[in-house]
């Protein structure tokens, strides 16, 4: 294995000699390194061992780490963060590619890559218009201008949109005349409600996929889904026939948002089934590389970490069995009260034996991982805004 993995590496540290044709850039929100090896070790403990089974991700052949911390704030939030991976520029904690200037515009890779010529698509398991995936198409001093910023999503011409839905549809008083979604199919949009509708309505050219018709939400946690509900790997999959359309290439944008949803609350259990469901979309995109070898490139990082996860809080050990408990509940309604309920929340940590730092996000580097075409520069320690910059790079794009 360890020849393997030397093999694999020197592949894709060798000079890069044709630039990148089809690239996918995974960003797991609030996914630090803690939180992968928690996935790792529970899955090595469903196999009864002591240790921890790779994802499939962290199997790629280059790894580095990225600083996080914004222009005001040694600990960024998820606008900033995603305005740095996006724009190669930092801000203020609660900006959208607006410089601390307040005023001036940052471009994200997504409109140099698309004015160069590819596809793009942007998409999360949060709504479309929420901090990580706005950071690829909107601007605004404010990220929780929803209403705003998702008015510039028909302008773009990206051909593939996808998450939850859209936060503030008709504003944030839902007073607006023109909703989001009205607006959006005027741009010249297909509009598709899952994963379903979107294969009946797969050959348009621009389409936004969400989970149902006027959708606010998120799409649903990956433990206690519901049967038919849209996930993370379908909505690559979808992306993916839209976008290998156009003989250029593409790029696109893949966020695993609640990661860190999960994380804020401090919930193990639902923090590695994030983590492995983030995983599983990586994994189509690993397969789709497979067939193009040679013109693919995937990148994957976080945008901070969230919690302050530590896997141990006595002792020489930590207990991932009780997720057991949980994944095996007969009934989704247990799955909903465990969700919503801290108290056994709490419990299951105390029970693992792990610990949290805080309900909010912590200030450590977050890891890189990369394989493909142009892949070695990702190696080692950089800052966060040089991820754009590489990728346009690997593209031969003009950053």
């Amino acid at each position: 294995m360890a020849v393997a993995a030397l093999l694999a590496l020197a592949v894709s540290c060798k000079p890069q000699e044709k630039h990148a044709k089809y690239v996918f850039y995974f960003i797991g929100d609030g996914m630090g390194s803690t939180h992968v090896a928690a996935a790792e070790a529970y899955l090595a403990q469903e196999r009864g061992v002591i240790g921890m089974d790779p994802l499939c991700f962290t199997q790629f052949p280059v790894m580095g780490e990225a600083v996080s911390c914004s222009a005001n704030h040694i600990i960024t939030d998820s606008s900033a963060a995603g305005t740095a991976l996006s724009t190669g520029e930092k801000t203020n904690n609660g900006m959208l590619c607006i410089a601390p200037d307040s005023t001036t515009q940052q471009k994200s890779i997504a409109y140099k890559i698309h004015e160069a010529g590819y596809s793009v698509g942007v998409m999360s398991t949060t709504p479309i218009n929420h901090a990580t995936p706005a950071a690829f198409f909107g601007h605004n001093i404010k990220r929780g201008n929803y209403y705003e910023i998702g008015k510039e999503l028909p302008g773009t011409g990206f051909e593939f949109f996808a998450g939850g839905g859209l936060y503030h549809p008709k504003g944030k008083e839902g007073n607006e005349e023109v909703s989001l979604y009205d607006m959006i199919a005027e741009g010249g949009y297909t509009l598709a409600y899952g994963y379903e509708d979107f294969k009946a309505k797969k050959d348009a050219d621009h389409i936004v996929l969400v989970q149902r018709e006027g959708s606010e939400e998120i799409c649903p946690y990956a433990l206690g889904r519901p049967e038919g509900a849209l996930t993370l790997s379908q909505i690559v999959e979808a992306a993916i026939t839209v976008l290998e359309r156009n003989p250029k290439g593409f790029f696109m944008m893949a966020e695993g948002g609640l990661i860190d949803w999960t994380a804020h609350s401090q919930d193990l259990a639902g923090t590695i089934f994030e983590t492995l469901d983030f995983d599983q979309a990586i994994a189509i995109a690993d397969a789709f590389y497979a067939r193009h070898p040679e013109e693919t490139l995937i990148v994957v990082t976080a945008d901070h970490e969230t919690g302050g996860l530590a896997l141990g809080r006595r002792g020489y050990d930590y207990d991932l069995t009780v997720i057991d408990k949980i994944k095996s509940a007969s009934a989704s309604t247990d799955v909903e009260k465990y969700m919503n309920d801290p108290q056994s929340i709490d419990s299951v940590n105390e029970e693992a034996r792990v610990g949290w730092t805080t309900y909010s996000h912590s200030g450590g580097p977050v890891p890189v991982w990369a394989k493909g075409v142009g892949a070695c520069q990702f190696a080692g320690r950089q800052d966060n805004t040089d991820i754009p910059k590489k990728i346009c790079a690997a593209m031969g794009v003009a950053f």
